[in-house]
């Protein structure tokens, strides 16, 4: 047999495999689960995410029983300022952009949803995002870039949510991404009618009232409740978190009792997001099946469980 075909048939016999695998959709931590399990929308995936295929993507949302998933695209490549001048472009993670999310999508119909995104100071970006919301986007991001939150640019982004009736999720790691969240309560009052999602390190770490250094990403102190994040979802009816990543989950497990009542206190504002680069969805490094696993363990009731992992994100995207 040639090399050639010898790879093609390993790549094939790893295809298969992974599929037959997804079909399974065995649930990380938590046994079985099916077609008929209870269903979950999975808020934040990527294509081509750390150079993981379409095809290990959907064995893995279909390894972690997720019934819907949204794809956030990444702006095109660009070397500006805003892409810290092409280093964060993919997103820092080498994520793909609006057409890949669209087209994986309609492969999926119903499986797979798609958002729109661009850099923000491009001139086109108005343009770019809106032909992806006319084709069905369900939301703006992930805005992820080295802009100020408050920036014009920013701005031109919001009121075109707006316009749309679609949310902004918004990646925050002080001094890298979307700068500003002290002040980003003027955009949520200057925005009334547009619904805003956090995400990542500063957003995570600042559920803490002692947070001080912003340098730290991962605290993994107890926390104070009453953080500028636990103030933001307070006072803010247009204010979410998404509960992805790393960053999610060590807000969950770094104080456990603080995070019982956090989820009691903001569940009707709380997201499940994977945001997890796994091939197979069932490893000890998959991020999107602990945090399933932490949202069942310390949610106060199943009720709260379900709007986690499902009724908050059916209602605000609109599923």
């Amino acid at each position: 047999m040639h090399r050639s075909q010898s790879i093609s048939r390993r790549k094939f016999i790893t295809s298969t495999s992974l599929l037959m695998a997804g079909a399974a959709w065995k649930l990380y931590g938590s046994g079985i689960t099916g077609p008929d399990s209870e269903p979950i929308i999975d808020i934040h995936q990527h294509t081509d995410y750390t150079g993981r295929t379409n095809e290990e993507l959907v064995a893995h949302q279909r390894a972690l029983g997720i019934t819907t998933t949204i794809l956030l695209p990444a702006g095109r490549p660009v070397e500006k300022a805003s892409t810290h001048f092409g280093d964060s472009n993919g997103l820092a993670a080498g994520a793909s952009g609006n057409d890949s999310c669209y087209q994986l999508a309609q492969k999926y119909p119903g499986e797979f949803l798609f958002g729109a995104n661009e850099v923000p100071d491009l001139e086109d970006t108005i343009p770019e995002i809106k032909k992806y919301l006319e084709r069905g986007a369900k939301v703006i991001g992930e805005s992820k870039f080295a802009v100020p939150c408050d920036s014009p640019e920013m701005q031109k982004i919001y009121e075109l949510a707006g316009r749309y009736d679609v949310p902004v999720l918004m990646h925050w790691k002080h001094g890298s991404y979307n700068y500003g969240l002290d002040r980003f309560h003027t955009m949520l009052e200057k925005y009334p009618e547009v619904n805003f999602i956090g995400h990542a390190q500063t957003w995570w770490a600042n559920i803490d009232k002692d947070h001080e250094d912003q340098s730290v990403m991962y605290p993994k102190t107890d926390v104070t409740a009453g953080g500028l994040t636990d103030q933001l979802l307070s006072d803010y009816p247009n204010m979410y978190g998404d509960l992805g990543a790393g960053s999610g989950l060590n807000s969950l497990t770094r104080d456990e009792e603080h995070a019982r009542g956090f989820l009691e206190r903001h569940q009707d504002k709380l997201l499940y997001g994977s945001d997890c680069n796994d091939s197979d969805g069932g490893g000890p490094d998959c991020v999107g099946g602990k945090t399933i696993a932490m949202i069942r363990k310390l949610s106060p009731t199943k009720a709260i469980e379900r709007k986690i992992l499902y009724k908050n994100a059916k209602k605000l995207f609109r599923i």
